[in-house]
């Protein structure tokens, strides 16, 4: 925290390069957007809030899935990274209980946290989350007081690289920052995100993005235990590949998927019952294939498939990242390719079912397998139906590949990604 005037000096000569290139895992020649964003949202602060304050600067990045499609909320194995793309605040105390946000392009926010239960008219919004981080704050034995925020986020809403995660894990990070010492790890900033996600915001996701975002890197993670889940920062540089990371916007419509998604975990879900377990992780898998008759007939076909799924999937995950330690990256891409295909062929959440028509997610793949001309890999990303696609590109290829898929997907559709070796983070 610093008065704006000493922060904008340093941001201009160049005193907090350091930092942010130690965050974002670039060189000091690519700071010159990142700089120019932090510049535009301390104008703002002062326009809405005054110059006298001091303020700090705090980030939360998106995520992309590299293993795991699904398996989370089964308590299974994930790969992830946190990317380039950030929620970005200058934020400072309000001197009061109320938290007052502005959002570039969104509406004004203001909560009051004399009040630190769920609002029913508050599901689904982001004053939801940040009551809810609050909430789970206050539970913890800490005082979140209020603040007041600028922000600006280059995580582009409905990306498929979690917007809303990256933006609880900024909200805990200021909190934690400015009420609580910094004393929160980033993995409890992640599950307070979660938390304020499931309770208050009103969706049941899983802890994969909240962990991506904060923890930052590559990570492993094993959810077999919710409550302390195991996360392994994996020291390998994507950079170091002769690959690029994209990820590709299908053009899809997103608008009433929740049943699509929801189904996934209540037929998996329904299999595991069926052994008298919460989730496949507690299911052996040669149980599952031992009693396959009994089960198709009471839980059905689809459900079946997407247990096989599972058990395929949450192998595949520990694998990638074994490849990856090993400095396996083709041995890693052909594990990504099967990944994908189990998607595809058991998970069963590249087409909408109420809507049989829309096939933009298998077109999408369809089109990268042709560009990629057999070399790289390419899977569904992240929830499926809808969405986005990702591919691992050989970089001297990547410029042919964009202009291929914007061909017919339109410009801008396909975003070229690098790991960002810090997750959430004060930044000044």
């Amino acid at each position: 925290m610093m008065q704006q005037t000493e922060l904008r000096r340093q941001i201009q000569e160049g005193g907090l390069d350091a930092r942010l290139c130690a965050v974002c895992g670039c060189e000091p020649n690519l700071l010159g957007p990142k700089r120019a964003r932090l510049l535009k949202l301390l104008d703002a602060y002062q326009a809405a809030f005054g110059p006298q304050e001091e303020v700090g600067l705090f980030s939360g990045p998106g995520r992309t899935e590299m293993g795991g499609n699904h398996t989370d909320h089964q308590r299974g194995r994930v790969l992830a990274a946190a990317v380039d793309l950030d929620a970005l605040a200058c934020a400072g105390p309000s001197g009061d209980d109320r938290v007052r946000i502005l959002s570039e392009g969104y509406p004004a926010l203001e909560v009051d946290l004399h009040c630190l239960t769920p609002q029913k008219e508050e599901e689904g919004r982001s004053e939801a989350l940040v009551r809810g981080i609050a909430a789970r704050m206050r539970e913890m034995g800490y005082e979140p007081h209020g603040f007041h925020a600028c922000v600006d986020s280059t995580v582009l809403s409905g990306s498929g690289l979690s917007s809303s995660a990256a933006y609880e894990v900024m909200v805990g990070v200021i909190l934690n920052h400015l009420y609580c010492a910094d004393k929160l790890d980033m993995v409890q900033i992640a599950q307070i995100g979660q938390y304020a996600e499931n309770v208050f915001f009103g969706k049941p996701c899983g802890l994969m993005d909240q962990l991506a975002s904060a923890v930052g890197g590559i990570v492993s993670i094993d959810f077999e235990d919710p409550e302390t889940p195991r996360v392994k920062k994996l020291e390998y540089s994507l950079s170091s590949s002769r690959y690029a990371l994209c990820v590709i916007d299908s053009g899809a419509d997103h608008a009433d998927l929740t049943d699509e998604y929801a189904a996934i975990p209540r037929e998996m879900g329904a299999v595991a019952r069926f052994f008298g377990k919460e989730v496949l992780r507690q299911v052996s898998e040669e149980a599952f294939w031992a009693h396959l008759a009994e089960l198709r007939a009471q839980v059905g076909d689809r459900a079946v498939l997407r247990a096989i799924h599972f058990f395929t999937d949450n192998q595949l995950a520990a694998k990638e990242a074994q490849m990856l330690e090993n400095d396996d990256f083709y041995g890693f891409l052909r594990l990504v390719n099967q990944s994908g295909q189990s998607s595809a062929d058991h998970l069963q959440n590249l087409t909408c079912w109420s809507n049989p028509s829309q096939q933009a997610i298998p077109v999408t793949i369809a089109l990268a397998r042709r560009l990629l001309k057999g070399d790289g890999a390419v899977r569904v990303h992240g929830g499926g139906f809808a969405g986005t696609v990702q591919a691992y590109v050989p970089q001297d290829q990547v410029k042919e590949f964009q202009a291929g898929m914007e061909a017919v997907l339109g410009k801008g559709c396909c975003h070229v990604l690098r790991v960002r070796p810090v997750g959430g983070a004060v930044l000044a």
